[in-house]
């Protein structure tokens, strides 16, 4: 898996994946010009429609009502260093429930693969690359 960015002007980035594009930008008071998310929304946007998905994914399994689930996402900012911290996902889902079906929604949110990812934090490396250095003349 792996998507390319792209910085466009300003604090406009373009993501590209598998031939879709989606546009980072930032509100204007920070320099931006509020045409598209955020990188912490792009996150958090992430993690809702993951978690959508492996709703939705149960309710159809199990033939109940799926059209209209709703996903709700919030999260608060921390500092020292500067993250993410205290995310909440609301499921809503088209039909009552029992609890059976309730619990199974929520094992099922819980598979998500972005979920488990910010539960179980992967190893980042990171590379800077730049291009060769001209050979000074002498």
């Amino acid at each position: 898996m792996e998507i390319t960015v792209e910085h466009i002007g300003a604090v406009q980035f373009m993501i590209n994946a598998r031939g879709h594009q989606v546009v980072c930008d930032q509100p204007a008071d920070n320099g931006g010009f509020d045409e598209g998310m955020t990188p912490p929304e792009l996150l958090l946007a992430s993690l809702g429609t993951c978690a959508g998905f492996y709703a939705v994914q149960y309710l159809k399994t199990h033939g109940l009502e799926q059209g209209g689930v709703r996903i709700r996402v919030s999260a608060e900012k921390a500092k020292a260093p500067a993250r993410l911290a205290s995310f909440r996902v609301e499921v809503t889902v088209p039909a009552a429930l029992d609890e059976k079906h309730k619990a199974g929604v929520e094992r099922a949110v819980h598979a998500c693969l972005i979920h488990n990812t910010l539960l179980n934090p992967p190893e980042i490396t990171l590379a800077i690359e730049s291009p060769a250095a001209p050979a000074h003349a002498q």
